[in-house]
């Protein structure tokens, strides 16, 4: 396992560079969105219409956000099941979209996906939302502010603190994880 420090946006030569179990220190701008944004922007997608950001290279976060205490730069946001995005996220790492961050584990579809487009998900372990709302300098509402807790957010992160579960050459660390403690139960 090795800890790398990345700045987004993301290349593909970062991309190859991380496996699974990687720990990753996260710095730049990522998107808060969740399911219901993630539905209108593939809809856009299938119309031929412009997304209302640019998501390539970029990093999309499916968070929810607590209210915003005074003195506080964003509220306290803790991450969602990213198995929920897997039929949109698909769609968007298509259209340049390089990484993921949720919890828990993705789908084939999502690996196949990663392969495709030298694309990469994260997990942020659920539990550590104050650790996590410590890393955000700034929060902007970009898009769809009538979906209230699912608008899209402009975040700027300094050193969010991430582990690869799914890597470019299509490895999942949920699967390879669970193969070991089965072989090491069967014992």
């Amino acid at each position: 396992m090795t800890t790398h420090y990345l700045t987004t946006p993301l290349t593909d030569a970062v991309i190859n560079t991380l496996v699974v179990g990687d720990e990753v220190n996260l710095s730049g701008v990522i998107y808060m969105a969740r399911d219901a944004a993630h539905k209108r922007f593939v809809e856009l997608i299938q119309q031929g219409q412009p997304l209302p950001i640019d998501l390539t290279g970029q990093v999309v976060f499916y968070g929810g956000p607590c209210p915003t205490k005074p003195g506080h730069v964003f509220g306290v946001v803790a991450p969602t099941s990213a198995y929920r995005m897997d039929p949109y996220a698909t769609v968007l790492f298509d259209h340049g979209l390089k990484g993921a961050i949720g919890k828990g584990n993705r789908g084939p579809a999502m690996r196949e996906s990663c392969k495709k487009n030298t694309a990469i998900c994260f997990s942020a372990i659920g539990g550590i939302s104050a650790t996590l709302l410590s890393c955000i300098r700034s929060a902007e509402l970009v898009a769809y502010e009538d979906l209230k807790t699912e608008a899209v957010q402009r975040l700027v992160v300094e050193n969010f603190p991430l582990l690869v579960t799914n890597d470019a050459a299509g490895r999942d660390l949920y699967e390879e994880q669970v193969a070991i403690y089965q072989k090491k139960l069967a014992i």
